[in-house]
């Protein structure tokens, strides 16, 4: 045996042998097999002399002991070889049909028949030859046979055109028209008895001459209504459906379902079991191999031979797929799903039926030998396949579709073993976990070949695998994670799991090994590429991270358990440090991760990721820790002591907004804080985020993100008394958002408004121009430094002192009386019921006399503006009489 291809694989491999000449004084015209347990079949061989020989073969794995069903004859041969190869066979019987050629053995399972096409008559005979020969008399001159093959009964139709409930219904003169019309014989002879059920399995197409005969061998309870009493079931009957007018010199024939497929040396008809009607598929041209037609069982579907092209049609002529071009014009077809097999002059290929592509070449006798016949078991999708030259049988039996993947693997002819799995997945012959078992088997393979990216791209065809497999290439045993590494041998083609820096090493190694062998003319498996072209250590580490990285992060996404997913994240997090993809790093840090924090501390403390780490701790609610952190990073940031890393933010006017490293730590900072509960740690990092941002600071004391709020009485005694603005807003917050009708809080707010309106007003008066002022506001555009208020103190000042009343205005006009805050003045007056101050400082102090009156209109005195404002009135009538004149 020898491939042509040293990529191909090997599917049949040699069982055993057999030796003619010990058994025939002529060579062989036909065989056939049949398979009767799972270790061993029947191997029938038709003589050109007329004798049927029957072997038994040992089908089973290793097998070394002769088994038979039956005892030898006495007159058998001695034994036939002491190799090995031909210790499976065993020598039956031979029968004697005539002294013709035995044309045609078709194997009957069902009913243990062999039906035998010798000198224009059929033959019945037991499959084990224990009965005698019965000849069937009712046909002669017959050429060609063949058994109907359905797809499904709903596929095709009863040959007598009713089925088996009409028939027991219709009416008598009904049966009598069906009984003429349909030509219907019993052995030859006219039945007068009804119809009883339509037509079983064992139904043959016969060729005799020019006539197409329909027929079905009854046995058992039969068309006739008899039982075993009145017919032999060991012999059976013949009885004769229907005849149909055919073409001279038939050479092949094949019947699927309603079509019946006919090959002469003029090409291939069509004809209608049902109709009787006939039409031409192809014509052959005038020079071509004979015409030779295979019915695939699998896919029930038709093999048409022209030449070396085999062209698959339907039950209706019909091509189906891409035609399948083979390198030889066949002297045989044979079916070994999801295989074709030929053979011609001493040598068998195997051709996939899908792809078309030859799979496999055998020699099975030197050249020369004459035509070669090859058969397989009944159905086409059995385990065994034998191959006989005129003088020798040789008997293959198909390799395991394990073995054959292992074979390939072994050769490192990966994407033959994927196909051949997703091949043997399609035919249903192997399972999509079986699928997923070699596409990880495939990964490891290329992984240890240092083909790091092909590898996990196998990985991630695998649904079976689990990303603890990889675990022992990250991290050395023994670790958290080594009793979660499942022990799978994969077969044990390739190294136990290792860490990639070995994996890498021992890669290295086998290259420079490689190197040299071939320089010594010694050829290696070692891919050319890294022969001619060697990767650096650096490259291949950095190729093998990025995609086992690439691996882990896919793997996240599944169900997984808990120890798995803390494997998976903490070891992502080790890949990502390796290669400093600190983006990565802060991204999975500040997620939802299952990363073990006492894995990583150390490791990414060291390494100086404190923003890491401090993402790490928030996200596991280690709130203490991770401000700390950012603590420390914002202080050192200020001091110089580390680069700031710059971000930009797009703001609402388009501007950008260009933050430093000390407010993204305080930013940070405050995202923790604003959902903390635990006032003693907020206020404990409160003064350095106010420090860099009031803002945040406002928002932290502020948030509804918390469950349960501060109390305000700590937060005021914690709030810098520099920090006004602070003081204000949170101030603002508890009157205004919290509902708060505590007046201290009332008073203490309007107390801060009115000192800060007092200094503002102060600083304005100074002001050289107003000018300055803008001029100051521009010394503090940095986005720390603005103010946390968009309108004026003052505004905000006599807003309060209108809306509120639960401060005490007595206290806030002590603080303001020295003051020029006039309309203040007035409010609080006002709050007290001092009319005559409150009138006075509006007309007098603001001159403002609609004011005025409109003060006196409220509180229903409109007279009272003439008795405390004369002046001001008798201004007002001079005025007004000088614009009259």
């Amino acid at each position: 045996m020898a491939n042509s291809d040293p990529s191909a694989r090997t599917v049949l491999e040699p069982l055993s042998n057999i030796d003619l000449s010990s058994y025939s004084g002529t060579s062989l015209r036909s065989l056939a097999i049949s398979s009767i347990s799972d270790s061993q079949s029947l191997i029938y061989v038709g003589t050109f002399s007329g004798s049927v020989l029957l072997f038994s073969i040992n089908t089973g794995d290793k097998a070394t002991a002769t088994t038979t069903t039956a005892a030898a004859p006495k007159d058998a041969p001695a034994a036939l070889d002491s190799d090995a190869s031909i210790k499976n066979v065993s020598f039956l019987r031979s029968i004697s049909l005539g002294d013709s050629p035995i044309e045609t053995m078709l194997v009957l399972p069902e009913i243990g028949k062999l039906l035998v096409l010798c000198d224009g008559s059929l033959f019945l005979v037991d499959t084990l030859s224990s009965h005698s020969v019965k000849k069937l008399s009712f046909a002669k001159g017959v050429c060609a046979i063949a058994k109907r093959i359905r797809s499904s009964e709903l596929e095709s139709t009863s040959l007598l055109g009713i089925s088996v409930n009409t028939l027991e219904s219709s009416s008598a003169s009904q049966r009598i028209l069906l009984k003429f019309g349909g030509g219907i014989r019993a052995n030859g002879v006219k039945t007068k008895e009804p119809l009883q059920r339509s037509e079983g399995n064992n139904v043959f197409a016969v060729v005799i001459g020019k006539r197409l005969v329909l027929v079905e061998l009854v046995s058992g309870t039969n068309r006739l209504g008899k039982t075993d009493r009145d017919v032999d079931s060991s012999s059976g009957s013949f009885v004769i459906l229907k005849e149909i007018h055919c073409i001279d010199g038939v050479k092949t024939i094949a019947w699927l379902n309603d079509s019946i497929i006919v090959g002469t040396i003029n090409g291939y008809s069509l004809f209608s079991c049902v109709t009787g009607q006939s039409g031409v598929i192809f014509s052959l041209p005038d020079i071509s191999s004979r015409p030779q037609l295979k019915l695939l069982m699998k896919e029930k579907k038709v093999l048409m031979l022209v030449d070396n092209v085999g062209i698959v049609v339907n039950e209706h002529g019909q091509p189906v797929g891409g035609s399948l071009v083979f390198r030889i014009s066949p002297d045989s077809v044979g079916e070994l799903s999801p295989y074709i097999v030929l053979v011609r002059n001493g040598k068998m290929e195997l051709y996939n039926k899908r792809s078309g592509s030859c799979i496999q070449t055998l020699t099975c006798g030197g050249e020369g030998v004459g035509p070669c016949i090859v058969a397989n078991e009944e159905g086409g999708i059995g385990k065994l396949v034998a191959v006989a030259s005129p003088t020798k049988v040789i008997c293959y039996c198909k390799v395991s579709s394990e073995e054959q993947i292992k074979d390939l693997l072994r050769k490192k002819n990966f994407k033959e073993a994927i196909s051949l799995v997703e091949e043997l997945e399609y035919e249903g012959e192997m399972s999509n976990e079986m699928l997923s078992f070699v596409h990880a088997q495939v990964g490891f393979l290329l992984l240890f070949d240092l083909h790091f990216e092909e590898a996990v791209n196998h990985f991630l065809q695998s649904e079976t695998m689990l990303p603890s497999e990889v675990f022992p290439f990250i991290m050395r045993d023994p670790n958290r994670w080594s009793l979660l590494v499942p022990r799978n041998r994969y077969w044990g083609l390739h190294p136990p799991p290792a860490p990639l820096e070995d994996v890498v090493d021992d890669g290295l190694l086998a290259i420079q090994r490689a190197i040299f062998l071939r320089k010594a003319g010694v050829d290696t498996a070692v891919d050319d590429d890294f022969v001619l072209n060697p990767p650096t250590r650096s490259n291949l580490l950095e190729s093998a991270i990025k995609n086992i990285i690439r691996y882990l992060e896919v793997s996240r996404e599944k169900e997984l358990t808990l120890s798995v997913q803390e494997g998976v994240d903490t070891l992502l997090m080790y890949l990502y440090r390796a290669l400093n993809r600190v983006d990565d790093m802060e991204r999975l840090a500040s997620s939802e991760n299952s990363c073990i924090v006492e894995e990583l501390e150390t490791l990414l403390d060291d390494s100086g990721h404190l923003r890491t780490l401090a993402f790490l701790y928030a996200s596991k609610g280690m709130s203490s820790k991770a401000l700390a952190i950012w603590r420390i990073l914002a202080r050192n940031y200020s001091s110089g002591l580390w680069e700031e890393p710059v971000v930009e933010t797009d703001l609402q006017d388009g501007s950008k907004n260009i933050l430093s490293g000390r407010e993204i730590a305080a930013i940070e900072a405050s995202k923790i804080l604003e959902e903390s509960s635990d006032q003693d740690l907020v206020l404990q990092h409160l003064g350095w985020i106010a420090d860099i941002n009031p803002i945040l600071a406002v928002e932290i004391l502020t948030s509804d993100k918390r469950v349960n709020q501060l109390l305000p009485d700590a937060v005021i005694a914690a709030i810098d008394p520099r920090k006004v603005e602070i003081l204000q807003s949170y101030l603002q917050w508890l009157i205004e958002d919290q509902d708060s009708i505590d007046t201290q809080f009332h008073t203490l707010y309007a107390l801060s408004l009115a000192k800060s309106a007092i200094e503002t007003f102060e600083v304005q008066s100074v002001s050289k121009s107003p000018d300055d002022e803008r001029l100051e506001e521009a010394k503090f555009s940095d986005f720390s430094q603005k103010s946390i208020f968009q309108s004026p103190v003052r505004e905000r000042l006599q807003i309060f002192l209108l809306s509120s009343d639960l401060y005490d205005p007595e206290e806030v006009l002590d603080l303001i009386e020295g003051s020029e805050l006039w309309l203040e003045k007035a409010i609080l007056y006002r709050k007290l019921g001092q009319e005559t101050l409150v009138l006075q400082i509006l007309a007098l102090k603001l001159e403002d006399s609609e004011a005025a009156e409109q003060y006196c209109a409220e509180i229903g005195r409109p007279d009272a503006y003439m008795q405390h404002c004369p002046q001001t009135c008798l201004f007002n009538l001079h005025l007004i009489q000088y614009y009259e004149c």
